[in-house]
């Protein structure tokens, strides 16, 4: 059916749309084609008219044709053929390219997760059809100025509700990621999940398991760019999300008091939108019997585990689970600058301000005041103004310095010797002057070769 969106609506909506869009439209308009906007492009401004909010110009622009790829191809000079198996060509103009994919019909998936084949047809409805849910299946002819609208999307957008289009098991069925992309749209888009499609998730949990953890983890990613990404997490427990997935997040079985993954979720709406603290909020008290256990070590690895199995790459898990493995207490008013010194050197200077995000969003998630993680901040940027060395590098002598004044050999007791200066300047950073260092190396490494 077409779409009774109000005039006003959709003049405002054919304002926003960019010139190329309409140059595409009007060449394949000249092969006897027509040519729609779809897809969450269409979707989000769409949201942002019935808003009554300006609309964003510079939004990525999807646009589907019934034309055959090959008719695309020769009506545009530069067409670069992205995914013409499956009607998908990438049309450049200027600088600009622009994805245009022609009507598709879709046969069984077999494998829950990609069709078996795919057939072109004439019939933009027939597209639409195999959507998933209703608010992503929209069209709108720039040219006519007329949005098709079969299963009432618009609707749902004024209803701030996602549902799936026909039947929920079906569209779930055939692509299991699609039952955590409501979770991550109940969150994106601060929309709520409509129950018939809600009741569909659990049973379609096999087809759910197929999914690649590549394809979960983008998803992930995604949901922690919402304001509150814990609307997406809580789906995803009540409807089995995690079960399958994480199932450590939902902790050891509780007899009484708030389950840590609520504490977490608080966190995670707490935190600003950075996926390695939000992630870090999310896992921090991973494995935790109850809100007072902090088995930090614990968490950790748990982490560690998720991530990898996830498929994070290794730079973005570690740092992740260094904020999960640093974030617990200290007390910055019972500890001297050694200590925090120390402390530094384990965090490292290029943690220290997702670190602190991560524990006041966590303080406050657990009511507690913030007043002694700002101390603690404070105290450690103080610190990092003196430049103390905090690392072997940054030692006023090298491995080299002593191989050839001590005549030490390359080897562990070098590696020792070093190490050792290094703790006697994280004590004192007076002591950092090459001849000093040079003078206890003497002692120290005689020391260490009798022990």
């Amino acid at each position: 059916m077409t779409s009774s969106l109000e005039a006003s609506a959709l003049d405002t909506l054919g304002q926003v749309i960019p010139e190329h869009v309409l140059e595409i439209a009007r060449v394949l308009a000249r092969t006897g084609h027509r040519t729609w906007v779809v897809g969450g492009s269409l979707r989000d401004q769409l949201r942002t008219v019935l808003a009554g909010s300006s609309p964003n110009h510079g939004a990525d622009w999807d646009l589907a044709t019934d034309a055959q790829p090959q008719v695309v191809q020769r009506a545009f000079k530069r067409v670069i053929p992205t995914g013409i198996k499956h009607g998908t060509v990438t049309v450049m103009l200027g600088q600009q390219g622009y994805e245009v994919t022609t009507l598709r019909g879709e046969a069984d998936y077999s494998d829950g997760r990609r069709p078996d084949s795919v057939y072109f047809v004439d019939d933009i409805r027939e597209d639409l059809a195999r959507r998933d849910f209703t608010i992503n299946a929209i069209a709108y002819d720039p040219l006519a100025r007329v949005v098709e609208d079969p299963f009432d999307g618009v609707g749902d957008l004024q209803r701030r509700l996602i549902r799936a289009v026909g039947s929920a098991s079906e569209r779930f069925g055939e692509d299991g990621l699609r039952v955590l992309r409501a979770a991550r749209f109940v969150a994106t888009l601060e929309f709520d999940l409509d129950p018939e499609t809600a009741r569909a998730i659990e049973p379609s949990l096999d087809s759910f398991r197929k999914v690649s953890p590549e394809r979960v983890r983008d998803e992930w990613i995604k949901t922690m760019k919402a304001r509150a990404p814990s609307r997406a997490f809580i789906v995803m427990r009540d409807h089995g999300l995690l079960s399958a997935t994480a199932p450590a997040l939902l902790g050891p079985e509780q007899s009484t008091g708030e389950a840590p993954l609520q504490v977490a979720l608080r966190a995670v709406d707490l935190s600003a939108p950075n996926p390695s603290v939000r992630f870090a909020a999310l896992l921090h008290n991973v494995g935790s019997a109850s809100v007072n256990d902090q088995p930090v070590n614990q968490s950790a690895e748990l982490a560690f585990g998720l991530l990898s199995s996830l498929r994070f790459s290794n730079k973005d898990r570690d740092r992740i689970v260094s904020l999960v493995r640093h974030h617990a207490a200290f007390d910055p008013d019972t500890r001297s600058d050694a200590d925090l010194r120390r402390w530094l050197r384990r965090v490292g200077p290029e943690l220290l301000e997702d670190l602190h995000a991560l524990m006041q969003a966590i303080a406050s998630a657990r009511a507690e005041a913030t007043d002694g993680v700002e101390r603690l901040f404070e105290r450690a940027r103080s610190i990092l103004k003196l430049k103390p060395p905090l690392t072997i590098g940054e030692l006023a002598v090298t491995g080299n310095d002593l191989r050839q004044e001590l005549d030490l050999a390359p080897g562990p007791l070098l590696g020792r010797t070093l190490q050792a200066l290094l703790e006697l300047v994280l004590d004192d950073p007076e002591q950092n002057q090459r001849a000093r260092l040079l003078a206890l190396a003497r002692d120290t490494a005689a020391k260490l070769e009798s022990s």
